[in-house]
């Protein structure tokens, strides 16, 4: 255990200086949570930018790359599995479409659907993105003991399990 103070430790002192009754027991977790997102969304960032991808892009052609060849899927199962508005969906699919990277196609077994699949420019860009992003995300725990990670990554398992969180996530 760290024996350094740190900007959470410095938020927690003054809330309980200022208003103890707001620190719980979830405080520091919370917090710390969102200091490690801010820092990962900041590298995410980072990457998106210089690939040229919004972070609704990359999430729509990652999906659509994770979902195996032949990297496609119907608007709603898209918008659905990235807990996206289908309004927001269709937006982020346009401009992937001008880019050329997604193409819409007709489903021959129901007239009024369509499929989106990944053109063979936005299978690449989607590998560049996951690799990038990957490399991006080990490069900010790289001073971290692999120990450590194990360690937070277990317990980030076992809480997820056992909160609410996984029916947040699916009511949105």
């Amino acid at each position: 255990m760290s024996s350094q103070s740190d900007p959470v430790d410095a938020w927690l002192d003054a809330w309980r200086g200022e208003l103890s009754g707001v620190v719980l027991p979830s405080s520091e977790l919370t917090k710390r949570i969102m200091f490690v997102f801010s820092a990962l969304e900041a590298t995410v960032r980072r990457e998106l930018a210089e690939l040229e991808l919004t972070a609704a892009e990359f999430d729509i052609i990652v999906a659509l790359r994770r979902g195996g060849a032949p990297y496609r899927m119907k608007p709603n199962q898209l918008a659905r599995s990235l807990m996206l508005s289908s309004g927001g969906t269709t937006n982020v699919t346009h401009r992937l479409v001008s880019r050329g990277l997604i193409v819409r196609e007709g489903d021959p077994a129901d007239a009024r659907s369509t499929w989106l699949q990944l053109t063979p420019e936005g299978v690449e860009l989607a590998e560049r993105a996951v690799r990038a992003n990957a490399a991006a995300h080990d490069a900010l725990f790289r001073d971290t003991p692999p120990a450590v990670v194990e360690t937070a990554t277990a317990a980030l398992r076992e809480l997820f399990a056992t909160t609410a969180v996984l029916g947040a996530n699916q009511a949105r």
